[in-house]
């Protein structure tokens, strides 16, 4: 494999910290929506893990949401026991995970994030998350999701 951008690297050391090792696969069409993923991997849309960063009530936090559920934000708020939830804009997602939308790894964020799992990621033995970068993705096992992200499981999909 040719040498991974600065981005996908940056994931690969997160993990490497985290006691996993990834291996990354990019694929040139890109993986941008869960859609895209899905197809360039081989698996089912339900699968692939999204990270949508939203805000509630200011604080920034990280929903690793199944490909195939939408988040409900008011579930979502009350979650994080808030009372006001916005979706995070391009340049708050960069600022808190080092990383730009479509590209948005579930770990190895610039800064500390609180992080909430959909539990129908746990349905599966094996998903597929962004590695950093719109083109490269890796698979981890929901256990070592859980395990790397420190994530809470929450209902808060629709």
């Amino acid at each position: 494999m040719s040498e991974l951008p600065d981005s996908a690297q940056r994931v690969v050391d997160a993990a490497t910290d985290r006691g996993l090792t990834l291996t990354v696969v990019e694929y040139p069409d890109g993986t941008r929506t869960a859609v895209d993923a899905a197809a360039a991997v081989g698996c089912e849309v339900g699968q692939i893990v999204k990270s949508l960063i939203f805000s509630i009530d200011g604080e920034l936090v990280l929903a690793l949401t199944s490909g195939s559920n939408r988040v409900d934000t008011k579930a979502l708020t009350a979650a994080a026991g808030g009372q006001r939830c916005d979706k995070a804009d391009a340049n708050q997602v960069r600022e808190v995970t080092g990383y730009a939308i479509g590209g948005v790894p579930p770990f190895g964020h610039a800064n500390p994030v609180r992080s909430f799992l959909d539990p129908a990621l746990l349905e599966h033995g094996e998903i597929w998350a962004a590695a950093g970068t719109p083109r490269h993705v890796f698979a981890i096992t929901p256990a070592e999701l859980l395990a790397a992200t420190g994530a809470v499981e929450a209902t808060f999909t629709e």
